[in-house]
Order: C-alpha cells, then sequence, then structure tokens
C-alpha cells in the first residue's frame, strides 16, 4: 500500500503517465467533460472533495510549467481566485468558453465535489530537469 500522497490509483496513474505540456484539468462539479477525455471522478457530494484541496494534493506530485483559469472567475468567485494565486502565482487567463474548447485536449479531467462558480484550472505539465 503507498504509504502517503495521492491514493486514488486512477489519479496516480495519470500524474505518473504524463509528459512535457500534457494538460490536466481540475473542475468543479458542473464542468461539462468531453466524452473523449478520461474523467476521474472523485466527487463525494457538494463541496467534498473541495476544489482547493485537490489541487493542493495534485501540486504536490505533479510539475506544473503553467496554468489556465477562466477570466470570469475574478468576478464570480475571487475567493478561490485569489487561493488559486497562492498556491501556484501567475496564471493566464482565458473565457470560459475558451476553458471548456481546451478541456478536449486535456489528458484527463479531475472532477471535484466544488460547487462554487468557475472553480476550474487547467495545468500543463512542465519538467523536473
Amino acid at each position: 500500500m503507498k504509504k502517503g500522497g495521492i491514493l486514488n490509483s486512477q489519479l496516480n496513474r495519470v500524474i505518473s503517465e504524463m509528459g512535457h505540456r500534457d494538460m490536466l484539468i481540475i473542475s468543479d462539479a458542473g464542468l461539462p467533460i468531453p466524452k473523449e477525455v478520461e474523467k476521474i471522478d472523485l466527487a463525494l457530494k457538494s463541496g467534498i472533495p473541495s476544489f482547493a484541496e485537490v489541487l493542493r494534493a495534485i501540486l504536490s506530485e505533479l510539475e506544473v510549467e503553467e496554468a489556465y483559469v477562466a477570466e470570469e472567475i475574478k468576478e464570480k468567485n475571487p475567493q478561490t481566485s485569489n487561493m488559486i494565486y497562492s498556491l501556484i502565482g501567475e496564471v493566464k487567463f482565458i473565457t470560459h468558453e475558451e476553458l471548456k474548447e481546451l478541456s478536449k485536449k486535456a489528458r484527463a479531467i479531475v472532477r471535484t465535489g466544488e460547487c462554487s462558480p468557475y472553480a476550474n484550472i487547467i495545468l500543463i505539465s512542465g519538467v523536473i530537469f
């Protein structure tokens, strides 16, 4: 048995298989997930697990080169926007529609139980060397 870190086997597999510039999305409970993209559904009930909990766990195991969030988050969900900034620093802003379009190219989408608006992020994997 794994001693710590992320215990979800599906999420562990995806993170370990990611290469440079692969895209992993962490989503709220409502983001539409394209049928052709792998879904890792962690949602148990409203708010569990939270977007913040999942983001922190993934950042502890994934090298992130850049990140994208919806422009709308700044006005509609500033608390989550501030939390993202505190964890990642600089992020790039795109429209929510652009985020949904890019989601078709994701390696996987991790669905959380988050039920606050625009709590979605695209993480672009980096390299550790």
